[in-house]
């Protein structure tokens, strides 16, 4: 009788440790992300997105595996790179840039993919809108072309007498400089400036494209959000500023030794990237999640370069700077 009663007792402890095993299975599901980005590693913002899902709640706290891939300013690199990511079968996959998110969704068509740092996810086809997005792509926008006329705005600011601009684009990345030329150009009108283009295809061309700038007395430069260029934000000011041109780009820009940077806050947008990647993990389809706008702009200003090019930053500007660099 104490052997039945022990095998009895053994066999109940059993049905109910089944179900318990399989929940404790399920809440060690380990989530894999892919991160697929055109620039060079940058170990602060891949920390920021890693605390931000950390951050975020039951999955958040989860095991999570991010596996990351950096073409480091190649974008030839990147169709390999996220078919590799594909390969592992990550959950979600993550995508920088327009050319990275390019290659992650022509790599596959059921992985969702979250962009961000994409100038104009509509114009470049990525979506067919910004409410719903549709297929398997959603992110976050920083809207390019609206901030490139804002900084082309703070240039002509800062310099009244300004009336040839530089803009430096890479022809390799024409999908976003498009829509930015054309934005840009509605801008000069009202502004009364003229805007020249000038083409950099690898660090190399940098010297050249000054150069040709100081034979057409170009008078300031406006340089694009684009990986070629953030790479090599000290190369372009330092250029910039021994021509003695006052020049604006992206955020990052200013703080490498630009005059003026105005930009999205990308730490903080690979916070928000964490936050949507988070509720996609929970189940929700990315076509039905909205693109968001970046709502962080944030104003820099190098006051060390501009007294450098005895440039005098108004105080009208001043007054608005985020964050000033003496």
């Amino acid at each position: 009788m104490n052997n039945r009663r022990k095998l009895i007792v053994a066999l109940g402890a059993s049905a109910f440790a089944a179900p318990f095993g399989t929940l404790a299975q399920q809440q060690r599901k380990v989530w894999r992300i892919g991160l697929l980005s055109s620039e060079t590693l940058d170990p602060l913002r891949l920390d920021t997105f890693r605390a931000g899902l950390r951050d975020l709640g039951d999955i958040g706290r989860e095991n999570v595996v991010i596996e990351s891939r950096w073409a480091e300013g190649k974008y030839d690199r990147l169709p390999d790179l996220a078919a590799e990511l594909v390969r592992l079968n990550p959950d979600v996959l993550v995508a920088v840039g327009i050319k990275a998110t390019v290659a992650a969704r022509d790599s596959n068509a059921t992985v969702p993919i979250v962009f961000l740092g994409v100038s104009d996810p509509v114009a470049t086809g990525l979506v067919s809108n910004l409410a719903r997005p549709g297929g398997n792509v959603t992110g976050l926008s920083f809207m390019g072309p609206e901030l490139m006329a804002k900084q082309l705005e703070l240039l002509k600011e800062a310099v009244p007498h300004l009336t040839q601009v530089a803009v430096l684009q890479n022809p390799a990345n024409l999908s976003s400089a498009e829509p930015n030329r054309r934005t840009m150009e509605i801008a000069t009108k009202s502004l009364k400036l003229s805007l020249q283009p000038f083409e950099v295809r690898s660090r190399n061309e940098f010297d050249s494209a000054f150069a040709a700038m100081v034979k057409r007395r170009i008078t300031a430069v406006i340089v694009q959000t684009d990986t070629l260029f953030i790479s090599n934000a000290k190369v372009v000011a330092d250029l910039a500023a021994k021509q003695r041109l006052p020049s604006a780009g992206f955020r990052e820009y200013a703080e490498a030794g630009g005059v003026i940077g105005y930009g999205a806050n990308l730490i903080e947008m690979f916070r928000r990237a964490a936050e949507l990647t988070n509720k996609i993990l929970k189940g929700a389809k990315p076509g039905d999640i909205p693109v968001e706008r970046a709502m962080k702009f944030d104003l820099v200003l190098n006051m060390k370069t501009a007294k450098a090019i005895a440039l005098t930053i108004p105080q009208t500007i001043l007054a608005r700077a985020d964050r000033v660099i003496e």
